[in-house]
């Protein structure tokens, strides 16, 4: 009787240890949960007039020709039409549809498809670059079925998810996956706090939903790695973000987010032990911006900022994400770490994008980097977001886009003009100083040959092994 007893109990262990292991079952099926929400999804068709100004003839007649006013016409501005796909998802019956602003960017036409076969106009209502989030509103008058969001931060590594879009342009296309990881970012915008996503993800699919398995929002499908479709690895905006700009967006058609004025770099091991901090963790101020809330408030360079508003700071890159989405004008409370002791700072929020540092990096943005690089003999222009589209890239592409190539360059014959350096020695090209400083490592390494990734002009990537002298 005493043995049955003990393996009884052992048993409802063993069961209870089970149930708590695996909580939620494996759904047969997505069907029914499919079908409720395709109505809420969208798929976002734009053209855009693409400007051009280039000579279509080999060559160049020489001041002064007879056929230089015969052939002028060939010169002038070229217009055509750019077309783009992508999704979205209604959240209001009087037809709000969000997506991605890189989707109706620059866009003079929106038509939006609901149900597969109803189309409708659609205005721009507001859009945030920084967050790549747009809201649009259809021309109708007609009442849609909307969807709601879910609490993205109750969201687990593990959770099922699946994804509604227009891949391809493919509509209506349902993919199903778990949420991978969380608090992702692989340096696409300023704001980034990713879910990645096994769910299949692929070009026409940003913009659009992911859901959890209670049919809620938990994130807006935005970037892919991958050169030609999914591999697997997905990124969505979570839906608590989102939600506060979303909001802003359609009270204000623009956005309000807190600004603090300072420039932060990690805390490293070194800075931590130098500073007699616990353990590495906080965001140290690099500098402050003259006039800013920081400044007026006394925070100064060489402070770890610990805590902002109550919430504590564990990576540097955490810090401006708390602070955007923290009202304007608000006063808040900043713990900071100065002379190997914690005190406290009252701040008076300022606005972002009214401040001058946001405008000075708009500035910069407007710029077409322009450049050449010696060694390689070559000179190039950064990637723009009309390269992209019109090139037919993927959306989160970066690079260098070559504009000439010198007779003696070690490039000439492998590369042409108008391709796209996308990497050197498999790493990333985000800059032209990029590319320069991997050139000079290659210089002067005993290899001396540089391993580029490039887009060819029939926007097709390949690797090329260049020997430099």
């Amino acid at each position: 009787m005493k043995k049955f007893k003990i393996i009884f109990i052992t048993i409802i262990l063993s069961f209870g240890f089970l149930t708590q292991s695996y909580p939620k079952p494996v759904p047969e099926s997505f069907a029914d949960l499919a079908e409720k929400l395709m109505p809420s999804v969208v798929n976002i068709s734009t053209s855009t007039t693409v400007v051009t100004k280039s000579n279509p003839l080999p060559f160049q007649f020489p001041p002064g020709s007879p056929f230089g006013d015969m052939f002028k016409e060939f010169g002038d501005p070229q217009e055509r039409q750019s077309a783009a796909l992508g999704s979205g998802f209604i959240i209001d019956e009087k037809g709000i549809v969000i997506t991605n602003n890189h989707v109706i960017q620059d866009a003079d036409d929106i038509i939006v498809r609901v149900n597969g076969d109803q189309e409708f106009k659609a205005k721009v209502l507001g859009a945030d670059p920084l967050m790549d989030i747009a809201v649009l509103q259809l021309e109708t008058d007609e009442n849609f079925i909307p969807v709601s969001f879910g609490d993205s931060d109750k969201a687990r590594i593990g959770d099922w998810v699946i994804a509604i879009g227009n891949p391809f342009g493919l509509g209506g296309t349902v993919t199903a996956g778990i949420i991978s990881a969380r608090n992702r970012s692989i340096g696409l915008s300023r704001y980034e706090d990713f879910i990645q996503t096994d769910a299949s993800i692929n070009s026409g699919n940003s913009g659009g939903p992911l859901f959890d398995m209670k049919g809620n929002v938990i994130g807006i499908n935005t970037a892919i790695l991958g050169r030609n479709g999914s591999i697997g690895i997905g990124f969505s905006i979570p839906s608590n973000s989102a939600q506060i700009v979303i909001n802003q967006l359609i009270e204000f058609g623009e956005t309000k987010r807190g600004w603090l004025g300072v420039r932060i770099q990690d805390v490293t091991k070194e800075i931590a032990e130098v500073e007699k901090l616990d353990k590495p963790r906080g965001a140290l101020v690099a500098s402050v911006a003259e006039n800013s809330p920081s400044e007026k408030a006394g925070i100064k360079a060489g402070d770890i900022i610990l805590e902002f508003n109550g919430e504590r700071i564990n990576q540097m890159k955490e810090l401006p994400a708390i602070v955007a989405r923290t009202q304007v004008g608000k006063n808040v409370e900043v713990k900071i770490w100065r002379d190997k002791k914690e005190i406290i700072k009252k701040v008076l929020l300022g606005r972002l994008e009214t401040s001058e540092d946001f405008k000075v990096s708009e500035k910069q943005k407007e710029i077409d980097t322009t450049g050449q690089i010696e060694d390689l003999k070559i000179t190039v222009r950064s990637l723009n977001k009309e390269d992209i589209k019109n090139r037919k890239l993927p959306n989160q592409t970066t690079g260098l886009v070559i504009t000439s190539i010198q007779n003696n360059s070690p490039l000439a014959g492998s590369i042409q003009v108008n391709s796209i350096i996308v990497e050197a020695q498999k790493e990333r090209i985000k800059s032209i100083d990029d590319l320069k400083k991997i050139t000079k490592q290659v210089l002067n390494s005993n290899q001396k040959t540089i391993l580029l990734s490039i887009y060819n002009n029939q926007n097709k990537r390949r690797y090329i092994g260049i020997k430099l002298d």
